[in-house]
């Protein structure tokens, strides 16, 4: 694959978004830690993703998974975590990758998977200052326009608008009932984190479904558990709680799909020839 195929893929498209809002969020922030977190956390990721390559003797050694992986932990850990907790998320994260497979494709999101074990071995700092939740309000059109380009070049829309569809219609009816504390989830930088998660974390090809139907149940599915998940415990953890059981619910119905039909087959004795 040439550069210039490898920009048009889905893949390529979603590392160039994420590396433009790395680079808005830390200029904005007037802060630089954002992109030394960032090169920690890719370089750490693009090391351990080519370690593993070789030693499962992998023909195709093209990084650009573990490179995406990276950058979204970046952006999703706050800017003063430490380098160790960067790199160490960034190593568990492509090694589930590589381990919890499937027909040799990840079960779970990487990024997820990685940040969520952050949460619960670390206590990491998650602020999701790439979603520019820090920011004035008027800068979630970033968002918006690089979440379209990248559902439209995915072909994920199907599955972003049930998560979104049933996430916020949730919470609103949560609130208004007043079950949980719904409204921090609805004002940044809450709101911010599920764009960018629905957007760029939700549509990850190789561990979410291709067919329309599918897509509906997942996105509807991820939303269900986060917005429940969030009601009961609240905390940082809901949105990876949702996505890592819609993948789960994936793996189980492409399991169940691939198993052989059992079909009786009568069977009919020949006629016996009369002489």
């Amino acid at each position: 694959m040439t550069l210039k195929q490898w920009i048009k893929s889905p893949k390529g498209y979603v590392a160039i978004a994420i590396t433009v809002y790395l680079l808005i969020g830390s200029i904005a922030g007037h802060d630089i830690a954002g992109i030394m977190n960032g090169l920690v956390a890719v370089g750490i990721a693009v090391a351990v993703d080519l370690l593993l390559g070789l030693i499962r003797q992998r023909k195709r050694m093209l990084p650009d998974g573990a490179l995406i992986t990276g950058l979204l932990i970046a952006l999703v850990l706050g800017t003063t975590t430490s380098w160790y907790v960067i790199a160490a998320t960034s190593a568990i994260a492509v090694v589930s990758k590589h381990l919890l497979v499937y027909k040799k494709k990840p079960i779970f999101n990487p990024a997820a998977f990685g940040l969520l074990l952050s949460l619960l071995i670390f206590e990491s700092g998650q602020s999701w200052w790439g979603a520019f939740g820090d920011l004035p309000a008027w800068m979630m059109v970033f968002l918006f326009i690089g979440g379209y380009v990248v559902t439209d070049r995915v072909n994920k829309y199907p599955q972003v608008f049930s998560f979104f569809g049933t996430f916020f219609v949730l919470l609103l009816f949560t609130g208004y009932f007043h079950l949980g504390d719904a409204s921090d989830a609805l004002r940044p930088p809450f709101v911010n984190a599920a764009l960018f998660f629905g957007f760029f974390m939700l549509t990850d090809l190789p561990t979410t479904p291709a067919k329309v139907k599918d897509q509906i149940i997942f996105g509807i599915l991820a939303a269900l558990v986060g917005v429940a998940v969030y009601d009961l415990f609240g905390g940082l953890m809901y949105l990876f709680i949702g996505l890592l059981l819609a993948n789960l619910y994936h793996v189980f119905k492409s399991r169940l799909a691939s198993k052989p039909v059992n079909r009786s087959v009568s069977t009919m004795q020949p006629a016996s020839k009369r002489g």
